[in-house]
């Protein structure tokens, strides 16, 4: 008996095993990926040219000499562009209204979780909900993005903050001071990150700075967004990004790249402080980015929405690397607006084939997609102006043409980008149902089993002691025939 009980128990651990992984196999869909493993500058396609063999794998030069990245945990959009954003960021607001700027309100993708939303600034794609269960302990990003790009071609890259980050990038900073703090701190974890500003920002040996500061988010978590203690936090924030923008303006050499400097947040912030979900407050979050590249502003204008994960490949081409193989965000077109036409449409060519080859990797019915029909007709056309800019063409018919065909390009590169979005957001919903049967029908017939069990205990006791009513009497009967 003892031998039929552990069989039975064996049988139903299996069951239910089964049915979660079927479940979770559903509910954690694979993510797009691409067949190869890393982008390199040697793979990158040739630019367009009809009429004869390619025209070489001509690349713009980078944008920017050095770039720093200033993200605040969970700095919300309306605590830069809203109503108190004169007040709670004087500075940072100025810029946005009269500066060298271009402002976007980013919308992050749920889970709107650190470890999540470092790994899509990063890499271009968009992690599930399975990364929140790793946020506590992150291994090392092994998927292509956009710091070991930078590090593979040469650039020297620094890190100050929040501690996920040298997990996820062991051996890829120059320097760096990883924080890890409680969430009742909110001043020394910032002031870790800040001490280090004025003598790295007067060096010149490295390239790309990030800092990523937390306090905002532990007040958040505390007494939510409302709390007396944002503003002045928020008033701090605005003083370490004026004091960053007026060393590197400081540092500024004529004639040399200029550089770019970059607000931004991993996600926003709920009403009640939390984090993690869907709502407005936590999927949309600012970018600023500042650099005398960009033409001055002349007064305050609400920022274009952008996706999250545009932000990569943006920084990718601005810097002269590749994208990153799983990213799914498009180019901020209005970075580039300031070089050529032929680099304009250098740099789109570049995120569309990339776009493209993932779609390719990641739908079986790609080719019924419409943004894989709309790129290769605007690759087309964009081999037939090049064929006519190289014979020395210049007149206004081509400079339209060339217009033209930069919003072929774009309408392209949304279209795929939407369609990636799309697969990675799909539930494998037959999975999950699979998975539900498998775990509930053990347990229904376990307790099936268990009353079955009991009935019949019941039944044979009251037959010992003889006491049944007329329904159990006439039961028991037909139970000892049976035995007899």
């Amino acid at each position: 008996m003892k031998v039929r009980s552990s069989a039975f128990a064996s049988f139903i651990l299996i069951f239910e095993v089964l049915g979660v992984a079927l479940f979770l196999r559903g509910f954690f869909p694979v993510p797009v990926k691409s067949s190869s493993s890393r982008s390199r500058l040697q793979d990158l396609p040739a630019e367009p040219l009809s009429g004869s063999s390619p025209n070489g794998s001509y690349i713009p030069q980078p944008l920017f000499k050095r770039v720093v990245i200033m993200l605040i945990d969970a700095l919300r959009e309306d605590f830069v562009f809203g109503a108190h954003g004169r007040k709670s960021m004087p500075y940072t607001r100025h810029l946005v209204e009269r500066g060298s700027t271009l402002s976007f309100v980013a919308k992050a993708r749920s889970p709107t979780v650190t470890l999540p939303r470092i790994k899509a600034l990063t890499t271009g794609s968009i992690p599930g909900f399975i990364d929140v269960l790793m946020n506590l302990n992150s291994p090392a990003l092994l998927e292509d993005n956009l710091i070991w790009q930078a590090k593979t071609a040469g650039k020297k890259v620094i890190f100050y903050g929040d501690e996920t980050w040298v997990r996820l990038f062991p051996k890829h900073f120059m320097e760096y001071d990883g924080t890890l703090s409680f969430v009742s701190d909110y001043t020394e974890a910032d002031n870790n990150v800040t001490r280090h500003l004025d003598s790295t920002l007067k060096r010149d040996d490295w390239d790309i700075l990030i800092l990523h500061y937390l306090g905002l988010d532990h007040i958040g978590h505390i007494s939510g967004p409302h709390s007396s203690l944002i503003q002045p936090k928020l008033l701090e924030m605005d003083d370490i990004l004026k004091k960053i923008h007026g060393l590197l303006i400081s540092k500024e050499a004529e004639g040399s790249l200029p550089y770019l400097l970059v607000l931004c947040a991993d996600h926003g912030m709920s009403e009640t402080g939390s984090h993690g979900g869907s709502s407005e407050p936590e999927i949309k979050t600012p970018l600023v980015l500042i650099s005398p590249a960009f033409k001055r502003k002349v007064g305050m204008e609400y920022p274009d929405e952008v996706e999250q994960v545009d932000l990569t490949p943006t920084l990718a081409l601005s810097l002269g690397l590749p994208i990153s193989q799983n990213s799914v965000g498009r180019v901020i077109q209005s970075v580039f607006d300031e070089t050529s036409l032929r680099d304009q449409l250098r740099f789109l060519h570049l995120n569309g084939h990339q776009l493209n080859c993932l779609l390719k990797d990641s739908i079986p019915d790609y080719m019924r997609e419409a943004g894989f029909e709309q790129y290769r007709v605007a690759e087309k056309a964009h081999g037939s102006w090049m064929k006519r800019y190289l014979e020395g063409n210049t007149s206004e018919v081509l400079t339209n043409m060339g217009k033209k065909l930069l919003k072929q390009y774009l309408e392209a590169l949304s279209a795929m980008s939407s369609a990636l979005s799309k697969e990675l957001g799909k539930y494998d919903v037959y999975s999950m149902i699979a998975g539900m049967v498998f775990v509930f029908q053990p347990l229904l017939g376990s307790c099936v089993c268990c009353y079955h069990l009991l009935f019949s205990h019941v039944l044979f006791a009251a037959l010992d002691d003889g006491k049944t009513n007329s329904l159990g009497t006439k039961v028991i009967r037909e139970v000892t025939i049976e035995k007899q």
